[in-house]
C-alpha cells in the first residue's frame, strides 16, 4: 500500500503543477497607448489661389568689392611681365651632337616627316643642336612629343628660356 500511497500523492503533485491551456482568445487583453512616443508633423501650408506675387528680389550693392586691389594686383603683374626678359617653358630636342652633317640631315628629315613643326639648328661650340616647338608648359608640349618620338625616338623635352616680345 506504500507504494500506492506514494504514487498518488505523487500525481496530485504533479497535476498540481502542471499548466493548462486553453484554445482560442484569452478573455484578458493587454493594451498600452503609445501615442505619446508618436511623432506629430504639421502639414504644410498650401498656397491658395489668392496668394500674393512673389517678392521682387532687390539690387544689393555689394559691400566688399577687390576690383580697386585687383587694378593693383594686375599692374604690377604686367610690369613684372614687360620687365622680364626671357619667358620660361619647353622646347623638343631632336639632336644634340658634334657633327654637322649629321644635324643638318636630321633637321631635312624633321622638316619632311613633321612640315607643322619648324625645327631649328642652333650651335653652342662644340655642340649642334636640333629643336622643335615653343611651349609655356610641358602638358602643351606633350602632344607634338608623341608625335616627333615616332619618327625621332632620342627626342627629349627639355626646359627652354625664350626671348620675351
Amino acid at each position: 500500500m506504500f507504494h500506492l500511497s506514494s504514487y498518488i500523492v505523487y500525481m496530485l503533485v504533479a497535476a498540481g503543477c502542471a499548466t493548462t491551456q486553453t484554445s482560442g482568445t484569452s478573455s484578458s487583453t493587454y493594451s498600452e497607448d503609445l501615442s505619446i512616443h508618436r511623432p506629430v508633423f504639421e502639414e504644410p501650408k498650401t498656397q491658395s489661389a489668392t496668394a500674393e506675387e512673389p517678392r521682387k528680389k532687390d539690387n544689393v550693392e555689394p559691400k566688399f568689392t577687390v576690383n580697386e586691389s585687383l587694378h593693383v594686383v594686375l599692374d604690377s603683374i604686367d610690369s613684372f611681365n614687360i620687365a622680364r626678359r626671357y619667358v620660361e617653358g619647353f622646347t623638343i630636342q631632336i639632336y644634340s651632337g658634334q657633327k654637322k652633317e649629321d644635324a643638318l640631315s636630321i633637321k631635312k628629315n624633321m622638316d619632311q616627316s613633321l612640315p607643322e613643326l619648324k625645327a631649328e639648328m642652333t650651335y653652342v661650340q662644340p655642340t649642334f643642336r636640333i629643336k622643335a616647338g615653343k611651349y609655356y608648359t610641358q602638358l602643351d608640349a606633350q602632344k607634338d612629343y608623341a608625335s616627333v618620338k615616332r619618327f625621332f625616338p632620342n627626342a627629349i623635352l627639355v626646359p627652354e628660356k625664350f626671348p620675351n616680345n
